[in-house]
């Protein structure tokens, strides 16, 4: 099998890839990175010498591919399928490219900054830092409402790369900063993004490591 796949199933920005390979039934081996086991740490920094999931290695190609957003982009023009995830349209292309860099940074940078918070000492947090972190998703929250008054997918009524990064940051802001009451068109995207095939394999798979997950520590 020419693609590997290296992540672990509880890591948001590994969701991603995860979501894009699945959407078109791409072929890859998967496999799970243990940053704290010894042999698995050793292992993965001779694909990825950061140590930053996801990595996609490519035999076929002799190539290796880092950080999400490139994972993608690099299925999308080497192995595509049914399901264009980056659109042939050139600004609507740039339309998606724009919204996944809006999920990336002021959904998911804000709420593992939370996450990271609940797992540091109790002499070590910063909820100064946490309160900037909410009130970024908030804000974050009331755009996505506007936006998705009458659409479906984050960019139209295609689903593309925009929703692949969508999909873990808004489950997991939701765990830390719950959307209420005041985000209703947030709220039906949210569910329609649970629903979609894709989406609802990657968060069966990282049942198990759900348990790993702060939930509710303030």
């Amino acid at each position: 099998m020419s693609l590997t796949l290296h992540f672990h199933p509880l890591a948001s920005f590994c969701w991603k890839p995860l979501i894009a390979l699945y959407e078109n039934d791409t072929p890859f081996e998967a496999v799970i990175v243990d940053l704290g086991d010894e042999a698995s740490r050793a292992a993965f920094l001779t694909v990825s010498p950061t140590g930053k999931m996801p990595a996609l290695r490519d035999d076929a190609r002799d190539c290796t591919v880092l950080e999400s957003t490139i994972v993608v982009e690099y299925l999308a023009a080497h192995y595509p399928g049914p399901v264009e995830l980056i659109p042939a349209d050139i600004d609507l292309a740039l339309q998606v490219r724009q919204a996944d860099r809006f999920y990336d940074f002021y959904v998911q940078h804000p709420m593992q900054k939370i996450v990271g918070d609940r797992l540091r000492p109790t002499d070590k947090t910063d909820p100064f830092g946490v309160e900037e972190a909410r009130a970024q998703l908030r804000n974050s929250y009331a755009i996505v409402e506007e936006e998705m008054a009458a659409r479906t997918w984050a960019v139209g009524e295609s689903f593309t790369m925009a929703d692949c990064a969508a999909s873990p940051a808004l489950f997991y802001a939701n765990k830390v900063e719950p959307f209420g009451e005041k985000f209703p068109a947030l709220k039906r995207y949210h569910d329609r993004l649970l629903t979609r095939p894709s989406f609802a394999r990657v968060i069966e798979e990282a049942g198990p490591y759900f348990k790993l997950f702060p939930y509710n520590n303030g």
